[in-house]
């Protein structure tokens, strides 16, 4: 993953069924290679992970490593509250022949740090993949502590994070404690640039499904040193980033997919579709962020 610094978080594209569509999901990949993406997170949040069956999650990771040929990694959402669960299914997405997993922190029970260190040292003993861990304190109603995340990086396999909120003390003591190969990455778009001034090494994002060349224009301007062209890169797309979360994610996205012509069908229940004026309004928005030449 060292050499990945914009993944998508993929969306799960669905037919007029709301079935898994192996046509949709090769359109798709199609579009984020071509616009930026370095890797494709499959089925996490924003591939609405909570209402795919394990089979389809299966039949999704071996679709999308057939579908991408090695171009770029392929990091399948293994992660649940469940360790034995966990367990099983990085086993059996290992076999699916994807690059890594990442592993949310689990929801719901909201164990003690001491029980989040089990649960993810557990799973990595059971596979010889590379690991991304998943903080996202506020679907998971729990926070994955620096100390732990420090502990947690000494274990080979466990490779990097993806830290998804706006602490970045947190995120300063987790880069200066841990060593320089593991990955820090972004999980919330509006927070790129500024973890990226701290040492993030990337980002694991949504709006890169619709503005993937500006995405990497951001953060290749920032490593080139042009802060300025990177702040302005930030600054324009700032409201869209926000726009694809004003309404549960993924339906924005989805919608703005659908705008630009890559059909991944509706989100299952129970979230919503966007409605026809939420879907104008982001629509509209996109227009005026993507006409602007960065």
């Amino acid at each position: 993953m060292e050499h990945t610094k914009l993944l998508t978080a993929m969306v799960t594209p669905f037919n007029e069924h709301g079935e898994l569509s192996f046509e949709h999901t090769a359109q798709l990949i199609e579009h984020l290679i071509a616009t930026g993406s370095d890797g494709l997170v499959v089925a996490g949040t924003t591939g609405e992970s909570a209402t795919l069956t394990t089979s389809e999650k299966l039949t999704l990771f071996e679709q999308v490593v057939q579908l991408v040929r090695k171009r770029v990694p392929v990091i399948a959402a293994t992660g649940s509250n469940d360790t034995a669960k966990s367990i099983q299914l990085t086993k059996q997405a290992e076999a699916c022949d994807v690059d890594g997993v990442m592993l949310v922190t689990p929801y719901y029970n909201k164990p003690c740090q001491e029980g989040l260190y089990s649960h993810f040292s557990k799973i990595a003993e059971q596979t010889s993949l590379p690991i991304m861990l998943y903080n996202i304190p506020g679907r998971s109603a729990i926070q994955l502590e620096p100390d732990t995340i420090i502990d947690l990086s000494r274990i080979r396999n466990i490779v990097a994070l993806k830290q998804a909120d706006h602490d970045l003390t947190s995120l300063s003591k987790v880069i200066t404690h841990t060593s320089d190969d593991f990955l820090v990455y972004c999980g919330e778009d509006s927070m790129t640039l500024p973890m990226q001034s701290l040492g993030a090494h990337g980002v694991v994002s949504v709006a890169s499904h619709i503005i993937g060349r500006q995405m990497k224009a951001m953060i290749q301007g920032y490593e080139a040193g042009q802060v300025e062209k990177a702040a302005k890169l930030h600054h324009n797309s700032l409201p869209l980033m926000e726009a694809l979360f004003a309404q549960p994610s993924p339906a924005p996205v989805k919608a703005a997919l659908q705008y630009i012509g890559i059909e991944t069908g509706s989100v299952r229940l129970p979230l919503k579709d966007l409605s026809q004026q939420q879907a104008n309004d982001l629509t509209e928005l996109y227009e005026s962020v993507t006409k602007v030449n960065y």
